[in-house]
């Protein structure tokens, strides 16, 4: 018998409940809202989008009239340079409030891709002031998941600037594995990880060359295994240790 065929099996994406029988909202990670909250959120979405594996969500450089919420699925945010480099700015699940950078920008500041089939809620960029003015504390819960998309970009910062290659795959893989378990896609102790090299190279800043003989020695270490598209640590203190990742639990977050 393979390795494989012990391995989880990722499910498809479904659509989206009505708000008030959303499948995220039953979950530890997001903050309870009142059924007003719940009916003007609803009256703010617009409907529901797919998104296949490597499709656009948001394209760069052009402007979008919806933001979204990512439902099920994996996607990541990022811009390019003119001769192609990109650079991954952060990796995005479900719950997830995608587009609002642009709100306070001039022009399209990044574009979003999808890693996995994608299920998104839809909402109208349009109607967003008119939601912080019906619903002060909706409109708060939205300042604050733009200023914790803005501290995820800091820790990338220093990573980045200040860790060294086995540190910055160590703090990638903890802080990937901790989100995906805080949502719920944790599956007998693997989350799917379906990240090549490459996406790991552009969001650390690292050759791929670089990036694919750091992997290997990690886990040559024993202190994770990813195979087949999904990842189990199984030294996290050492892992956590080696990354300097001493995150506090993540409270509960607003879910849009």
């Amino acid at each position: 018998m393979k390795f494989e065929d012990h391995l989880p099996t990722a499910s498809p994406p479904q659509g989206p409940n009505p708000c008030d029988d959303c499948a995220l909202r039953q979950l530890e990670a997001f903050l309870p809202a009142s059924a007003e909250e719940l009916r003007i959120i609803q009256s703010f979405r617009v409907g529901s989008r797919r998104v296949p594996a490597g499709g656009a969500i948001i394209e760069e450089h052009r402007p979008s009239a919806q933001l979204f919420t990512l439902y099920a699925g994996w996607a990541f945010r990022y811009k390019t340079l003119r001769d192609g480099r990109r650079q991954i700015l952060n990796f995005l699940l479900p719950g997830d409030f995608i587009g609002l950078q642009d709100e306070f920008a001039d022009g399209q500041t990044h574009g979003v891709e999808a890693v996995t089939d994608t299920t998104l809620c839809a909402f109208s960029r349009d109607k967003l002031w008119e939601l912080f003015h019906a619903q002060p504390r909706l409109g708060y819960a939205i300042t604050w998941l733009a200023a914790r998309e803005e501290k995820l970009v800091d820790d990338n910062l220093v990573t980045a600037g200040r860790r060294n290659a086995s540190e910055r795959v160590a703090m990638l893989l903890m802080h990937l594995y901790r989100r995906a378990q805080r949502v719920g896609m944790e599956r007998d102790g693997w989350v799917e990880f379906p990240f090549n090299q490459q996406h790991l190279a552009d969001a650390l800043g690292l050759s791929l060359v670089h990036t694919n003989k750091t992997l290997r020695r990690l886990q040559h270490l024993g202190l994770y295994k990813l195979d087949a598209g999904w990842l189990r640590i199984l030294e996290p203190r050492a892992l956590e240790a080696l990354g300097d990742y001493f995150e506090r639990p993540i409270r509960p977050t607003p879910l849009i």
